[in-house]
């Protein structure tokens, strides 16, 4: 493992400036480039952390605050640690930033993001890897199915609704993705359903693309995050194994 080097930069989209924790290995690379989508809880301590252990597998991670509508981050002043107790106020004010954003705008911010990796000398050259949490997982799916060319792997953990009846949800874009995808669901996760696991198996299934979706048993939504109460130790670590699987296979 590698030293890292961890910084904060600015990303110019078409509505503004997206702050974003950027993360590499120490030395001038370049390094494979991996987009790493955040949490509804944005970007804080412990996805830094998450940043940090993934660029010191050789990668150049960058980290943006989705919500850099509403702010910069810590866009939501957080607790050290998030518990049940804690979620219904958090969420009173994340609920509306997520829901004043539109897909199109969030992928017009992708397309940001992904221009300014290829323009950064620490990244490598061609196609990145994403990853994705919570509802990062669904911008992840977006991100591959909107820029095909521009991802070669795309990966989602406890992802919220990817296969909704929603007349844009994530997974209609399927059959745009060129990208391997691998997607860990939770079993204890009323945000994914067995009905919208199944039903983004098949549509991944029929549009040929080259995937595979788990359930992680015991887990719940939020399992990686070990600054809330759903963090799951032996799900996050085989989390980490079958994420950097991906991307040794796709990245290079």
């Amino acid at each position: 493992m590698s030293a890292v080097h961890g910084s904060v930069v600015d990303v110019t989209t078409a509505e503004g400036t997206a702050d974003a924790y950027l993360a590499h290995p120490a030395g001038d690379g370049p390094f494979p480039a991996v987009l790493f989508y955040m949490d509804a809880f944005g970007v804080r301590p412990h996805l830094r952390s998450m940043a940090d252990r993934l660029a010191a597998q050789g990668y150049v991670v960058l980290v943006p605050n989705v919500f850099y509508r509403a702010g910069r981050a810590p866009v939501v002043e957080l607790p050290d640690f998030i518990d049940e107790a804690a979620r219904p106020a958090l969420f009173a004010q994340i609920l509306p930033m997520m829901q004043s954003v539109s897909p199109d705008q969030l992928m017009s911010d992708a397309r940001a993001y992904l221009d300014w990796l290829a323009a950064s000398p620490l990244a490598a050259q061609g196609p990145v890897g994403v990853t994705g949490y919570c509802m990062g997982a669904a911008l992840a799916l977006r991100t591959a199915g909107t820029y095909p060319d521009r991802v070669a792997a795309a990966a989602g953990f406890h992802g919220a609704f990817l296969a909704s009846d929603a007349p844009d949800s994530p997974h209609l874009l399927a059959g745009s993705v060129t990208a391997e995808l691998y997607f860990a669901h939770a079993d204890q996760d009323t945000a994914m359903p067995p009905e919208q696991i199944d039903k983004l198996e098949q549509a991944l299934t029929d549009a040929g693309v080259r995937h595979r979706c788990e359930v992680y048993t015991g887990a719940h939504h939020g399992y990686t995050q070990a600054d809330t109460d759903a963090y799951n130790a032996e799900a996050t670590e085989r989390h980490w194994t079958e994420l950097l699987a991906l991307f040794a296979r796709t990245l290079g």
